[in-house]
């Protein structure tokens, strides 16, 4: 009988208690276990089964379930007659970052100094016995969320000596989104105060810390190690790239295709595949993303479950503020192409703004992006990753993001996109202005023109509005050549009968020849003109007279479209 779906459960125990959907991943317990490493930092996309995972590894080994032996049977790890023996049998720490989310320093601090508190109040049974000296029973109640820094900094690396103190075994201890208050120190401003709050947490907890045994970290990033982790050197940092534990994390294509038989939805599978398939971790392809997948059997229709579950905020920014080529990358990917670029794993969140191939990495980490292939060039063996997005899912988070660039409720984007098309100058002017006016200070982040913004920038980002808003319907192409120099926008239909074929050129209105728009827009329209820009439309046998030529002239916020 096929189990009951649950969606938002990621407690182990409940999973198991109430009989529900669940892949086993408990080989995920052996291959850890057996690798012996001391300190271990797993980095995977949101909802990828990292927290179930986590609260899995604590029902395997806390002394807290001890003697639930129903909560493994019939699983993998059961087989073990070793692992038996070892389930339920370690002092364990778990803790979560996950809520750690403040838009100032001492808040995050605050957030922290809370989890830890839990940690204690939970662990009160230690107190029972004489195993305190007095100036210890006194710290421990006096770890509380109204801790100084150096109590919390210091505080698991106390609790994990009191319990191998109270239970004769050094303690596991495990992390979960670690990075979480990471991003939201960048975000809101106060990065280099955190993490060199958390750099002594970590120290403490992981790196002098006698009294631990293992320890496992899971996020979404790989933070810098001189961010946050410049002491540890006995750190195994496991990536979306890295071929350890591949298959741990997210759900491989048999699991998918036997419990969509298991479902009696196996003619689904290419659907599926189409939708949810694509994540790449390390040599290992075709993995899905468990949350999609357990919507999907519960809801029984496509939709993007994981991609609606992020505001997108800290990517939407970046990409949106970034140069010429990483849009134009952007381009490529959307239009079905792939991009080849190089970059550091490693995340230094407070150089995002000044490294832009940083963008990269954290699109591949967050998984809207999947490695094809990684070349090792030169001397020096520098990746170059050959990049393409991961499916239909993350494709839609994509144009939903370009979309939402110019929803602006003056903008009226939408309106000026089908004025475009029916060639209605009066209507594209009318609509575009609104549209410049509305967004183009959205744009124009880091151009340092104060109150002249930049068109460029604008340009840019109407490219991929472009891309997004008629996906399906044109092929969006950008400063790419044709005939005797390069256009700014050309965008071929997929059904000619129908729909025009329509090359734009971008004026900026000198002020040197103090010119005018008229004169502007003009110099546009003989632009595409004299440099035979209809060439490539033209080879591709679309007719002269199904090409539509605008020049677009900007003076500010003023345009005109001629």
């Amino acid at each position: 009988m096929k189990k009951a779906i649950s969606i938002g459960i990621q407690g182990f125990s409940a999973l198991r208690e109430q009989d529900c959907f669940f892949v086993d991943k408990t080989n995920f317990i052996k291959e850890w276990w057996e690798n012996r490493d001391v300190v271990t930092l797993i980095t995977r996309p949101r909802r990828f089964g990292k927290t179930l995972n986590m609260s899995m590894l604590e029902c395997f080994f806390s002394n807290k379930y001890a003697n639930r032996a129903d909560l493994f049977e019939g699983l993998s790890i059961w087989q073990e007659e070793a692992y038996r023996k070892l389930q339920g049998s370690y002092p364990v720490i778990f803790l979560s970052f996950a809520a750690v989310k403040a838009g100032n320093l001492e808040d995050a601090k605050t957030q922290i100094k809370q989890e830890i508190a839990r940690l204690y109040r939970e662990n009160r049974n230690l107190m029972k016995e004489d195993i305190f000296g007095e100036d210890e029973r006194e710290l421990y109640y006096q770890t509380t969320v109204k801790m100084d820094d150096v109590t919390a900094q210091d505080s698991l690396r106390n609790l994990s000596e009191w319990m191998e103190r109270y239970y004769g075994k050094k303690v596991i201890i495990l992390l979960d989104e670690y990075d979480t208050p990471m991003q939201e120190a960048y975000v809101q401003g106060y990065w280099d105060e955190f993490t060199a709050f958390v750099r002594s947490l970590f120290n403490a907890s992981f790196k002098t810390n006698p009294y631990l045994e293992r320890a496992i970290m899971t996020g979404i990033t790989r933070v810098s190690k001189e961010s946050i982790f410049s002491d540890l050197n006995n750190l195994q940092v496991i990536t979306t790239t890295s071929d350890l534990y591949a298959d741990c994390f997210g759900f491989t294509e048999s699991e998918v295709f036997h419990v969509l038989d298991e479902f009696g939805m196996g003619d689904k599978k290419d659907e599926v595949k189409q939708w949810y398939d694509g994540f790449t971790f390390g040599e290992h392809k075709d993995i899905y993303n468990p949350w999609s997948i357990t919507n999907y059997l519960d809801k029984r229709k496509t939709y993007p479950y994981w991609a609606s579950t992020s505001s997108n905020g800290l990517v939407s920014r970046l990409i949106r503020t970034a140069s010429a080529d990483v849009k134009e990358k952007m381009e490529d990917l959307l239009n079905g192409r792939e991009i080849v670029v190089s970059f550091d794993e490693q995340i230094v969140y407070n150089q995002l703004d000044h490294n832009e191939n940083a963008i990269w990495s954290l699109l591949l980490a967050s998984g809207y992006l999947k490695v094809k292939h990684v070349d090792y060039r030169g001397i020096t063996r520098e990746p170059w990753y050959t990049l393409d997005i991961t499916n239909i899912e993350t494709l839609s988070m994509f144009t939903t993001m370009f979309q939402d660039w110019f929803q602006n409720q003056d903008a009226n984007y939408g309106y000026f996109m089908k004025a475009l098309i029916n060639g209605d100058l009066e209507a594209m002017n009318y609509y575009m202005n609104k549209v410049a006016l509305a967004t183009f200070s959205y744009f124009d982040v880091g151009s340092g023109n104060g109150s002249d913004p930049e068109p460029e920038r604008f340009y840019h980002g109407f490219v991929l509005g472009l891309i997004a808003e008629r996906a399906g319907i044109y092929e969006i192409r950008s400063n790419r050549e044709s005939g005797f120099g390069r256009y700014d926008i050309m965008m071929i239909p997929q059904e000619r009968e129908k729909y025009p074929a329509i090359i734009i050129e971008f004026k900026v209105c000198s002020r040197m020849k103090k010119e005018t728009l008229e004169e502007a827009v003009q110099s546009a329209l003989d632009q595409i003109v004299d440099k035979n820009y209809d060439a490539e439309l033209l080879s591709q046998g679309i007719a002269a007279d199904r090409i539509r030529h605008y020049g677009f002239a900007f003076e500010g916020k003023r345009v005109l479209i001629g």
